[in-house]
């Protein structure tokens, strides 16, 4: 996969890479797919909510503190 990533525009090619860093943060694959799938689906109607913020950031370990 890495190695399409170089056929990317640069900025694709970053905020791919920032999304995997992020994902690969979480602690378990049953996390990271939740994740990513409640991501896809709050953005479907291409608006996300403050509540939508918040439930995602939580998803992604953002509150739980440095570990």
């Amino acid at each position: 996969m890495d190695m399409l990533l170089m056929f990317l525009p640069y900025k694709t090619r970053r905020l791919i890479m920032l999304g995997k860093q992020i994902i690969a943060h979480l602690d378990t694959t049953d996390e990271r797919d939740a994740a990513v799938e409640y991501g896809i689906e709050m953005m479907k109607d291409g608006k996300v909510t403050v509540g939508e913020w918040a439930k995602f950031g939580s998803k992604l370990g953002v509150l739980k503190g440095p570990r």
